[in-house]
């Protein structure tokens, strides 16, 4: 009995010492307030405080040194058991703000909401409670302490269907959230912004209550609906109206919170180690990846498939096909993208204006002219049947001139057959050009691209795992081509190996390219031997490969009786490879036997 009359007697005590300091905090708000943060004149309601029950080392309030009666807003009145709909809005991005807030009190929701935010509604004509008035604390340190408050926080993470939960919200005089409508200071475009950002400016704006009220709100979604995109708000207003309990649309919006906050977590994480590392590979790596398409299928008919971009702070305005504009035609597909990547990567690494043809990602047909309808031409002569129904690419403008050549030229093998491309892509297009090249076909995908950036990150995903490593950017003025030979070449012969070794980084090993005149002749790819791939180079080149430049992404193994020796027989003037080989001197020797130049350029170029 003494034992639950104690408990009974400190229950009492602690209900009044919370209402006490209840109405502390509402005082205390009142007096730290400006006239100005209340929109209309305050109605007026009474917390009544039972003396008996106080606390004897409580100090009263001066106001209350009379009576037990504190004198409070009727808008700081937040018990729970009033039943009303709430709503908390804290946005920096303030689109469709006014149209969300209408909709919402129209529906018989109280809104509260942080400084900007409740400005705005308040020009839109929308009744606003501010957050000040529930947390009895004003906005401090610069803004960055507005919502992380009990008050707050005890409204959005409580479960209805607890039942001491809501004794807790009661007792301490906590209103619950209904719905949460959030978006985060714009980090993202901050650092990523021409000219950059300091390092204090960058900290300031990283998003520390913002996050959190997702957060807790999507973590309680069962009871509280959260919102970090404007486009939801016609769908959240729509469930509102039909007063339903969907719980995987509420699920829905949940995932879509935690992606959120997660992709702007890794912005922040990727930022924050460029400052303070800077190293390529970080021990842990998050990429955020943004659905772009649906892809009709994969790679194959029976493979489901999507397009994402890369949301990286190291990919903005870095170029690539990932940000293309599609002009017109069909919609991409799966090995649409991949040999459009392959066309776009190769056509830009040339300096003077060159075309390049595409199939399965192998360049197929090279060449650089400073007219640029005979590089055009000459690119699918050197194998007008693989051309058929490639990806064509070029790295100048695609005008009138060219386009009607793309339109109208004959594919070489008959003179007749007009020339299908499943896709065009240039950095840019004359008006007449895009339009003649719209009147080809109805399915002909015109891109307009940026050039990619160098350094970037190059990812391949194997299973289980991901392989990281630099982008092979290097071009012929990054390295010596070094003469090993008794014969050294001619100043055009070198010029030749150049150009085939530049191509041949861009083709499947094994990888052998064969190139005369700034033209590629004939390329021999992917093959499981290198004989066997300069076999095929060969077969195209035909003719055409005598005194040309012959380029291998690695090195020859073998010379005699074998692909060096092969190339030389051929009539092959110059050979460019990396070198390395335990066998490098028969390679000299067999070429010094049949006087051709060889290059060694001590860098491979392995693509798998």
């Amino acid at each position: 009995m003494l034992g639950l009359a104690a408990t009974t007697t400190t229950t009492a005590a602690n209900t009044a010492n919370a209402a006490y300091n209840r109405a502390l905090c509402v005082v205390q708000l009142c007096n730290s307030l400006q006239p100005s943060h209340f929109s209309q004149q305050p109605s007026v309601v009474f917390f009544r405080i039972p003396s008996s029950s106080l606390r004897s080392n409580i100090r009263p309030i001066s106001a209350m040194a009379e009576s037990d009666t504190v004198l409070v807003s009727k808008s700081e009145s937040y018990s729970s058991s009033s039943g009303k709909k709430q709503v908390l809005i804290s946005l920096s991005d303030k689109g469709d703000l006014a149209s969300l807030g209408s909709g919402l009190q129209a529906l018989g929701y109280t809104i509260v909401s942080t400084g900007g935010t409740a400005s705005a509604l308040e020009e839109a004509g929308v009744s606003v409670t501010k957050v000040e008035q529930l947390t009895c604390f004003p906005e401090m340190l610069d803004g960055r302490v507005k919502t992380l408050h009990p008050n707050i926080h005890g409204g959005i993470l409580a479960r209805r269907d607890q039942k001491h939960h809501m004794e807790a919200l009661n007792e301490h005089g906590i209103g619950t959230f209904d719905v949460v409508v959030v978006n985060l200071y714009p980090f993202y475009d901050k650092v990523s912004a021409a000219g950059g950002i300091s390092f204090e400016d960058g900290i300031e704006n990283i998003d520390i209550g913002g996050p959190t009220m997702i957060r807790a709100a999507a973590k309680n979604h069962k009871d509280v609906l959260v919102v970090v995109d404007s486009s939801d708000y016609p769908a959240l207003l729509e469930f509102l109206k039909g007063n339903q309990d969907d719980q995987q649309f509420r699920r829905k919006l949940a995932w879509k919170a935690f992606q959120h906050v997660a992709s702007y977590d890794s912005a922040v994480s990727e930022w924050m180690w460029k400052q303070t590392v800077g190293d390529k590979f970080p021990p842990s790596l998050t990429v955020p990846l943004s659905l772009k398409s649906s892809l009709r299928y994969g790679e194959n008919p029976h493979q489901k498939a999507a397009f994402y971009v890369d949301k990286s702070l190291s990919e903005v305005n870095t170029g690539g096909i990932a940000t293309a504009i599609q002009h017109h035609g069909k919609e991409m597909s799966y090995n649409n993208y991949l040999d459009a990547d392959a066309a776009w990567n190769c056509v830009c690494e040339f300096k003077n204006p060159t075309c390049v043809v595409v199939k399965h990602t192998n360049p197929c047909g090279v060449a650089s002219r400073d007219d640029i309808l005979e590089a055009y031409r000459l690119a699918v002569k050197a194998d007008p049947v693989s051309a058929f129904g490639g990806i064509v690419a070029f790295n100048v403008e695609v005008d009138e001139a060219l386009a009607k050549e793309i339109r109208e030229f004959r594919s070489p093998t008959d003179g007749e057959t007009r020339m299908f491309y499943e896709i065009v892509v240039a950095p840019k297009y004359s008006k007449k050009g895009l339009e003649i090249l719209r009147g080809k076909s109805k399915t002909l995908r015109i891109l307009e691209a940026k050039k990619n950036e160098k350094g970037k990150l190059s990812l391949r995903q194997v299973g289980g795992g991901w392989l990281a490593q630099d982008s092979d950017d290097l071009i012929p003025e990054d390295i010596q081509f070094n003469v090993v030979s008794e014969k050294s070449p001619q100043e055009s012969e070198l010029h030749d190996a150049e150009f085939a070794w530049l191509c041949v980084k861009h083709v499947k090993s094994n990888a052998i390219v064969i190139a005369k005149n700034n033209c590629m002749l004939g390329m021999g790819s992917g093959q499981p031997n290198r004989l066997e791939s300069l076999r095929i180079a060969f077969r195209k080149a035909g003719e055409d490969a005598k005194g040309a430049a012959l380029a291998s992404d690695a090195f020859f193994p073998f010379a005699w009786n074998d692909a060096v020796e092969e190339a030389c027989q051929n009539g092959i003037g110059v050979i460019a490879e990396p070198g390395g080989s335990i066998r490098d001197g028969d390679a000299i020797d067999c070429c010094n036997k049949y006087g051709v130049s060889l290059l060694f350029t001590n860098v491979r170029h392995f693509r798998h």
